[in-house]
């Protein structure tokens, strides 16, 4: 891809966000949980379709040391942010229902959160084109979760609900646009699709991953990662808000907004290291479907 593309890094997720958060779901803590899902051996050539930042492929390089881990996106700042932060994966822009390599180039590809998104005629069609005999697709797809935030980060003042309220019809039709969850699919139609491009052998598995800074086995750093990543999230919106609708807001509101976020997640911070127990937590459930060519 030869023009610059950052919608979705600018308007849909950031690359704080993305990363913070898809690093603490791809932690080693359930390194197993995945890979018995994934059933795929060390050595072969992994391809990522829609990596982000990187996150997951950092992860497959921890968790398969003698594979060849090639990422791609389209976003290019998600690629820029890949390559400075994951040392020994190549990094590519590139479009998933097009993919620039030759027929048979890998023994697995993978996806997290991106078939969704994706016409699924192009999307399973290239991947099974890339794929060698016997190779193994793997497509990673959200399901409804749980999250319950703090009562200290949940709400918003009457100053920012006038702000957003303001700012709406900005928003309006960018998920459209960048083609947030078109294609998006439920728990049976998936293996369907997957077959129906050709693929044998599919298999799903469920994948239920907490995180609950409270919990009695969360270490303390991981704790705060947890929060830090929620803040993270927080400050992106206005970031996004920022992009969208610069000129509806001044730069005296948009620091008082980011002020009133920060000072949410420092109490929170607070009540951590004070013992308050809040149990908030946020549960992802993600479908795990395996095929083979």
């Amino acid at each position: 891809m030869t023009a610059v593309n950052r919608d979705w890094s600018t308007f849909i997720q950031g690359i704080g966000t993305l990363h913070s958060s898809r690093t603490l779901r791809f932690s080693d803590e359930f390194r197993e949980r995945y890979m018995d899902a994934f059933r795929i051996p060390d050595g072969c050539r992994i391809l990522e379709v829609g990596c982000g930042t990187g996150a997951l492929a950092a992860s497959l390089r921890r968790w398969y040391p003698a594979a060849q881990i090639t990422g791609l996106d389209r976003d290019s700042a998600f690629v820029s942010f890949a390559r400075k932060h994951c040392p020994g994966v190549r990094f590519l822009e590139g479009d998933a229902a097009a993919l620039d390599f030759p027929d048979g180039s890998f023994d697995v590809t993978v996806s997290n959160t991106v078939a969704e998104h994706v016409d699924p005629a192009r999307f399973f069609a290239e991947q099974y084109r890339v794929l060698r005999l016997g190779g193994v697709c793997l497509t990673l797809s959200a399901r409804r979760g749980i999250h319950a935030p703090a009562p200290c980060v949940n709400g918003q003042t009457d100053f920012e609900r006038e702000i957003w309220d303001r700012v709406s019809a900005r928003f309006d039709g960018i998920e459209e646009r960048v083609g947030m969850g078109r294609y998006a699919m439920d728990e049976r139609e998936y293996p369907r699709c997957l077959e129906a491009h050709g693929f044998r052998n599919v298999s799903t598995a469920y994948l239920a991953i907490a995180l609950t800074p409270d919990g009695p086995d969360c270490s303390r750093s991981r704790a705060r990662a947890m929060i830090e990543a929620e803040r993270l999230s927080a400050l992106d919106a206005l970031s996004a808000l920022e992009a969208a609708a610069g000129d509806l807001v001044s730069g005296d509101e948009l620091a008082r907004m980011r002020a009133l976020a920060n000072g949410r997640f420092d109490e929170r911070l607070a009540l951590y290291e004070a013992g308050e127990k809040q149990w908030d937590t946020s549960v992802s459930l993600t479908m795990v479907l395996r095929g083979e060519k």
